[in-house]
């Protein structure tokens, strides 16, 4: 349906509909497509009219699609009347409607009126991400930083990720501002990075460079480098953490262990542990493959393990039991090769066994000697939601597999890093989704001269 180029009077209307296919969803269908064409407020407004005339009232459904395109357009006294009807006629409105309101008033210079229809979410909903941030964007480009900040902690205390983008406009918009408090705000955002081993693209990492330059009287100068394969930056000598565990971590992490996963209850738990242990006990390299998670295909499982049994690796590998049927995915032939050159272990084919594949990695890592910890060990990614810290996915030798290649474990973190007067930063070229075994090597070296 193309839309009409300008407001129609009812009879048009009626004509328009009738001669429509589906007249029952006309209307529908002509504000999807006025969406599309991003139609003049007037023509819409003329229909909803017509809607209004002839049912006695409007669909909530129509109200907003009606809604998205005074925000597409930016029509805020449209998006307050909108919001006035729907109050209204509907004692609750739904998710969509409060984020196209939301981002609707902060666009504007009734930026504030968010912040109340955010309050207004809270009483029956958590907020979504998009809610935040819409509000933090329009309190940071306010210069309201403390509103910014207090919303910004407030959306992490909710478990709600932030995205790169409005991590990136704090540090855009405080570009020369004064402020121990800030500077700790900021210092902190760095830090988060760091916990959740988020890795900032090129143009993020040229804003944190440009902010930390501004800092009146801070005398910081950032130099792109690569790190050299002993872990020394090459700008400023300054050696990066080694990635092995501490005792003091190791032993945090098998106490939480211990308790979380091992003696935790698991109403999913199928079947045993123990009926691996006399395997695991030598393995010194273990490769976890969940298969739900198709994390590896079939060939480059093949490779993976072809490259660690030339280096004489003893390699467990966990799966399912449909891993051995003959299949597109899985070839029987290339299995039973690998089933020579590494120990495999097949759980069922239930939900369950994901708990149990989890259970005995993490036993088996356990029950390795500690001192034995320079030999390589598979990441753990099963560790995410145990450790509020990045201890064991970068920490310990590790192999990374990616999709192609296998690369060598590096010695050092690959973290952001300070020391207080420096601040170390691995950052990507482009934006993208941050797998475990795709590390940068570009480097950011921010350093202060005293």
């Amino acid at each position: 349906v193309q839309p009409p180029e300008k407001p129609l009077q009812a009879e048009e209307w009626n004509r328009l509909r009738e001669n429509f296919q589906s007249p029952e969803v006309f209307e529908e269908v002509m504000f999807n497509s006025m969406l599309r064409c991003n139609s003049h407020i007037d023509v819409a407004k003329s229909l909803l009219t017509h809607v209004a005339k002839t049912n006695g009232d409007i669909a909530y459904n129509l109200l907003v699609k009606y809604l998205a395109l005074c925000v597409q357009q930016g029509q805020t006294s449209e998006i307050c009347d909108v919001y006035d009807i729907m109050k209204m006629r509907f004692k609750i409105l739904e998710g969509g409607a409060y984020n196209l309101l939301i981002k609707g008033m902060t666009n504007s210079d009734q930026w504030r009126m968010a912040l109340t229809l955010l309050e207004e979410v809270k009483k029956i909903m958590i907020p979504s991400r998009t809610n935040y941030e819409s509000c933090i964007k329009a309190a940071i480009s306010h210069q309201e930083m403390n509103l910014a900040f207090e919303l910004y902690h407030e959306m992490l205390a909710k478990d709600l990720v932030p995205t790169l983008d409005v991590l990136q406009a704090f540090f855009d918009f405080n570009r020369g501002m004064k402020g121990a408090e800030l500077q700790k705000e900021l210092f902190g955002i760095l830090l988060y990075l760091r916990e959740n081993q988020i890795y900032p693209h090129k143009t993020f990492m040229r804003s944190i460079k440009l902010w930390f330059e501004s800092i009146p009287g801070g005398n910081w100068r950032g130099h792109l480098t690569n790190i050299t394969d002993s872990g020394q930056c090459p700008v400023c000598s300054h050696q990066l953490e080694d990635c092995d565990l501490t005792n003091e971590e190791y032993n945090n992490l098998r106490e939480r262990i211990i308790r979380d996963v091992i003696h935790g209850t698991d109403t999913f738990r199928k079947t045993s542990p123990q009926v691996c242990l006399t395997r695991l006990f030598p393995v010194s390299l273990f490769l976890q493959l969940r298969s739900s998670l198709v994390l590896l295909c079939f060939l480059q499982l093949f490779d993976a393990v072809n490259c660690l049994a030339k280096e004489n690796a003893r390699l467990l590998v966990l799966g399912r039991k449909h891993m051995l049927r003959n299949s597109s995915n899985w070839k029987r032939e290339i299995m039973k090769e690998m089933q020579n050159k590494a120990h495999f272990f097949f759980a069922e084919n239930i939900s369950g066994s994901c708990s149990l594949c989890c259970r005995i990695t993490l036993l088996s890592f356990l029950l390795s000697e500690h001192q034995q910890r320079g030999l390589c060990y598979c990441r753990l990614e099963i560790l995410a939601n145990l450790m509020s810290s990045h201890l064991l996915l970068q920490k310990s030798k590790k192999v990374f597999l990616s999709v192609s290649i296998q690369q060598p474990a590096l010695p050092y973190d690959c973290v952001v890093q300070t020391t207080g007067d420096t601040w170390h930063i691995p950052y990507k070229d482009t934006f993208e989704e941050k797998y475990s075994y795709q590390v940068p090597r570009k480097w950011l070296c921010i350093q202060q001269k005293l």
